[in-house]
């Protein structure tokens, strides 16, 4: 096995188990907050992953640099998929954050977390169209 195909393997394990973790801790996060209940442990999952895909997404590009001497060549629709995932990690992370810093109250947490799970559903949406048209 050519040691790119493995790491490239490996970085797509990360960054598929960031996405599942984004979604169903944003759930998670969500049903907590729905019943009043803190969710410490529930964000910070979710930071982590929104983070795993941040780094995971980043290693992609670099595997690529490091083995081809180039980045991919990305077409317009994959070049904006890859604009979505990357505001919708980085808009979800900040949502996270204010989660976790305590900054709403009850109402304003159930609203964060059903944002930061259409954030997560578009971030895989827009996987899709960057896998294809890339």
């Amino acid at each position: 096995m050519p040691p790119e195909d493995l790491a490239y393997a490996l970085n797509q394990v990360v960054h598929n188990f960031g996405a599942v973790a984004v979604v169903a801790g944003s759930a998670w996060a969500l049903g907590l907050a729905r019943r009043g209940e803190p969710g410490r442990t529930a964000a910070w999952t979710v930071g982590l992953a929104w983070l795993a895909q941040l780094g995971s997404g980043s290693l992609f590009g670099a595997l690529s640099l490091y083995f081809y001497g180039r980045t991919p060549d990305l077409s317009a629709v994959a070049f904006a998929a890859l604009g979505i995932k990357v505001a919708c990690a980085v808009a979800g992370l900040g949502l996270t954050a204010l989660d976790l810093l305590g900054a709403l109250g009850p109402a304003g947490r159930q609203w964060l977390w059903w944002w930061v799970l259409g954030l997560g559903a578009a971030a895989l949406a827009a996987a899709a169209f960057l896998r294809w048209f890339a």
